[in-house]
C-alpha cells in the first residue's frame, strides 16, 4: 500500500508555491517530502516540521535557525536550503533534492562496508563539516540517517536542524539536551556543551558501524547507551574484522577518544588523518570483506558498467531507493529525541546515567486537539464529496503513458520525459543499429502506464562495442576530428611533419592505423602534415628589403626583430636569421630577421712600451682579436709598435697587430 495516499500534504499546494508529491522519509521531528517549486519549476525537498511541534516556539526558532545556518554553507557535499516559511500549522525548509538513500540504508541492506567504500562515504562527510566548522557551526546529530547517497554517486550531509556555533552550551534550561543517543559525545551528555570534536566523535562511530556493521555501544535503553559513552572506550573494529588495518583501528581511536582533547580538533583535521591513513593501505587492505557484510544485491540497471572510479556501494543511476520500513524504537534509541540532562551534583556515574531517559518532545495543547476534531469532521465530509475523484485519482487520474522518445537524442529525449512530469535516469549501451547518443530503450516502455511523478530509465546508445578506425589520409584535421567523434572515438595526440603528398594541415595517417578495430572511447593519435619542406636560403649580409623579398619568394613569412644588433655587417643589413641557412620550414611558416647596427666602435689602448702578456691582456678585454709579430733575430717581450695607434678607434671584434722590439 502506498503511504503517501494517507498523508494530508500529499497532492498539496504548500504556501501557495510548493506542490507536494510524494513522502520521501519521516523523522521524529518532521516529515521530508518530494515537491515541485511551481515558480522556479524545479524538483526540491521539503521538510515540514509536525504540527504539534510547531506549537513550541523553541523548535520553530531551531527550524528557522536551520535555514539560516546553511545558508552560509556553499559546499558541493552538504544538502543547501533554499527558502523558509509557513503555511498555516505547517513550517517548513525548502532544500536541494537528492534521488538516492541515506547511509543507514546501505548499511540495513549491506550490513558492514569494505574499508575502501567506508573512506569513499566519510572523507566527503568530513569535508562538508569541515566546511561548517570553519563557518563556525556545529552539526550536533551526525549519524547514518543525516548521510545522503545519490543516484550519481554524490554524498551529502542533510539535517542541520541542530546546529549551533562553536562553543555553545546546548543544554535546555529544562536540563535536556537534543540529540541521537548512540552517536552523543560524552561532553554533550555530562556538561551539555558541544564544540566541532561532538561532530567527530559521531563521524568516529559511524566509521565504526560502517567497518563492523554494528554499533560500538549497545543497549535496550537510553540509560544503558550513555553510561558506556561516559565509562567504556570504543573497541578496536579490527576485533570484529579480522585482518582490518591498524590505521583504520587508530582512525577511529582518534575520532572517539572520550576526552575531548584527545580527538581530532575538527573534521578538517580528521579529513587529513583519514587521507592519510588510505594512503598507507594497500588496495588488499582497502578490499578485505568483514564478515558482517552482507552478500551483495543482484545486478541492478547499472549492472556492467565501465564507472569502476565510484565506490560499489553507493547506488547507481536508475536505482529507486523506497521509504525506509518503519522499525521499532520504543525508547527512541534511532531517532533524535531531547534528553534529560543529570544535575551536577549527581552522587555517581550510575545514578547519573540511569536519570538519562527520552523526553517527548511536547505535548498538543487542549486547544489544538478541539481543532483536531473539527479537521476530523471536515476531512470526512471531504472524503464523503470527494470519493468518485477519489476512486478516479486512486485507478487513473495519477497515472500517465510513457511517450515516445525511441530514437530521440539523449537531451531533447529527457526534455520531453520531463516535459511531462516525469524523472529521468540513463543508462547506456552498445548498439550497431542506433545512433550514438540517441534513446535505443526506455523501461517502462512507450505507451505504457507510470505514475504522473514517476521515473523513466532511458537507454542511450554508446554506438558499435567494436568499431573500425576510418581512413582519414589527406582529410582536413576538424573533419577528421568530426568522425572519429561521430563513431564514438576520440581525437588525441597530434604530431606534425612535412609531406610532399598531404596538403598542409591534413592528415598523413593515424595511430592506431586506418580499418584497426577498437573499443568506443580509444584514443586515436593524429599525424598532420605541415606541408612540403622548404630549405631556408642564407640572407646574411642582403639589405633589408631584398632578403625579405628572397624569403618572401620562397614562400615564407618574414618578421623583423626589434632591435638591431651591432655586427660587422654594414648598417642597415641583416646581421642574424632564425632559422639558419638551411633549416627546413613548412610554407607560411615564419623566419626572423635582425638587422645590423654596423661595427660598434672601441677606442684602442696605447701597449706600445708593454710587455706582450700584459698587451694581449688589455686589448682582449676590450673585444678585439690581437695578432703578434716578432723579429727574425732576437726578439724581445716589450712592445714596439700597433697597427692602430693609441686612442684610436677600431670596430670591436677586429684584429690589432702588434710588433716585438728586436735585440739589435
Amino acid at each position: 500500500m502506498d503511504t503517501t495516499l494517507q498523508d494530508p500534504l500529499v497532492g498539496r499546494l504548500l504556501d501557495g508555491r510548493y506542490r507536494v508529491q510524494a513522502r520521501i522519509a519521516a523523522g521524529g521531528m518532521a516529515t521530508v517530502y518530494r515537491a515541485m517549486d511551481t515558480r522556479l519549476d524545479r524538483v526540491l525537498a521539503l521538510k515540514v516540521m509536525h504540527p504539534t511541534l510547531a506549537l513550541d516556539d523553541a523548535f520553530v526558532d531551531r527550524f528557522i535557525r536551520e535555514a539560516k545556518s546553511v545558508a552560509r554553507l556553499s559546499h558541493p557535499n552538504v544538502v543547501g536550503v533554499f527558502d523558509q516559511g509557513t503555511d498555516g500549522t505547517y513550517v517548513y525548509l525548502a532544500m536541494e533534492y537528492v534521488a538516492g538513500c541515506t547511509l543507514r540504508d546501505v548499511l540495513r541492506e549491506r550490513g558492514a562496508l569494505q574499508p575502501r567504500a567506508a573512506l569513499d562515504i566519510l572523507e566527503p562527510v568530513l569535508a562538508a563539516l569541515g566546511a561548517a566548522h570553519r563557518a563556525g557551526l556545529v552539526h550536533r546529530d551526525m549519524k547514518p540517517e543525516n548521510v545522503l547517497i545519490g543516484d550519481d554517486g554524490r554524498v551529502k550531509v542533510a539535517d542541520f536542524g541542530l546546529v549551533r556555533t562553536v562553543d555553545t552550551h546546548t543544554t535546555a534550561s529544562t536540563g535536556s539536551v537534543l540529540g541521537t543517543v548512540s552517536y552523543l559525545a560524552p561532553e554533550q551528555m555530562e556538561h551539555g556543551t558541544a564544540d566541532a570534536r561532538v561532530d567527530v566523535y559521531a563521524c568516529g562511530v559511524v566509521l565504526y558501524e560502517m567497518l563492523t556493521g554494528g554499533k560500538p555501544h549497545t543497549g535496550s535503553t537510553a540509560a544503558q547507551i550513555l553510561y558506556q559513552h561516559l565509562h567504556e572506550d570504543v573497541r578496536p573494529p579490527s576485533e570484529f574484522v579480522p585482518g582490518l588495518a591498524p590505521q583504520l583501528d587508530e582512525l577511529v581511536a582518534l575520532a572517539t577518544a572520550r576526552d575531548p582533547q584527545q580527538r581530532a580538533q575538527d573534521a578538517v583535521a580528521l579529513l587529513s588523518r583519514s587521507r592519510a591513513a588510505r594512503a598507507e593501505l594497500t588496495d588488499e587492505q582497502l578490499d578485505i570483506v568483514p564478515p558482517q557484510a552482507k552478500e551483495e544485491p543482484a545486478a541492478g540497471p547499472a549492472a556492467g558498467g565501465g564507472e569502476a572510479a565510484r565506490t560499489d556501494v553507493l547506488p547507481r543511476g536508475g536505482v529507486q531507493m523506497p521509504l525506509p520500513a518503519e522499525e521499532a524504537d520504543l525508547n527512541g534509541l534511532n531517532r533524535t529525541s531531547r534528553l534529560e540532562v543529570p544535575p551536577a551534583d549527581a552522587v555517581s556515574p550510575t545514578d547519573r546515567t540511569t536519570r538519562l531517559r527520552p523526553v517527548p518532545a511536547a505535548a498538543p495543547r487542549p486547544g489544538l486537539l478541539q481543532r483536531h476534531r473539527l479537521l476530523t469532521v471536515i476531512a470526512a465530509v471531504l472524503l464523503v464529496l470527494g470519493v468518485g475523484t477519489g476512486v478516479w485519482y486512486i485507478n487513473s487520474g495519477q497515472f500517465t503513458t510513457v511517450p515516445a522518445v525511441l530514437d530521440m537524442p539523449q537531451a531533447k529525449a529527457e526534455r520531453t520525459l520531463r516535459d511531462e512530469g516525469l524523472g529521468v535516469t540513463v543508462k547506456r549501451s552498445f548498439s550497431a543499429n542506433v545512433k550514438r547518443g540517441h534513446v535505443m530503450a526506455t523501461a517502462p516502455a512507450n505507451g505504457q502506464r507510470i505514475r504522473g511523478t514517476g521515473t523513466v530509465t532511458i537507454t542511450v546508445s554508446r554506438g558499435p562495442e567494436i568499431v573500425t578506425i576510418p581512413e582519414l589520409n589527406g582529410t582536413p584535421v576538424a573533419d577528421a576530428k568530426r568522425k572519429l567523434r561521430d563513431r564514438g572515438l576520440i581525437p588525441g595526440t597530434e604530431r606534425r611533419e612535412f609531406s610532399d603528398e598531404v596538403a598542409k594541415g591534413s592528415v598523413i595517417r593515424t595511430d592506431p592505423a586506418a580499418g584497426s578495430q577498437r573499443r568506443p572511447d580509444t584514443a586515436v593519435a593524429l599525424t598532420i602534415s605541415r606541408g612540403s619542406a622548404i630549405k631556408v636560403p642564407d640572407v646574411i649580409g642582403d639589405d633589408k628589403a631584398d632578403a625579405a623579398e628572397t624569403l618572401r619568394d620562397e614562400g615564407f613569412k618574414v618578421k623583423f626583430a626589434a632591435e638591431p644588433v651591432f655586427s660587422q655587417e654594414d648598417r642597415g643589413t641583416v646581421a642574424q636569421q632564425s632559422p639558419g641557412e638551411g633549416k627546413e620550414l613548412g610554407k607560411g611558416d615564419t623566419v626572423t630577421l635582425t638587422l645590423s647596427k654596423g661595427p660598434e666602435m672601441v677606442t684602442v689602448p696605447d701597449v706600445t712600451g708593454a710587455h706582450v702578456d700584459e698587451a694581449k691582456r688589455k686589448l682582449s678585454a676590450l673585444g678585439f682579436q690581437v695578432e703578434v709579430k716578432k723579429p727574425f733575430l732576437f726578439p724581445q717581450d716589450t712592445v714596439d709598435s700597433q697597427s692602430v695607434e693609441g686612442g684610436e678607434q677600431a670596430p670591436k671584434s677586429s684584429t690589432i697587430t702588434i710588433w716585438l722590439k728586436g735585440a739589435l
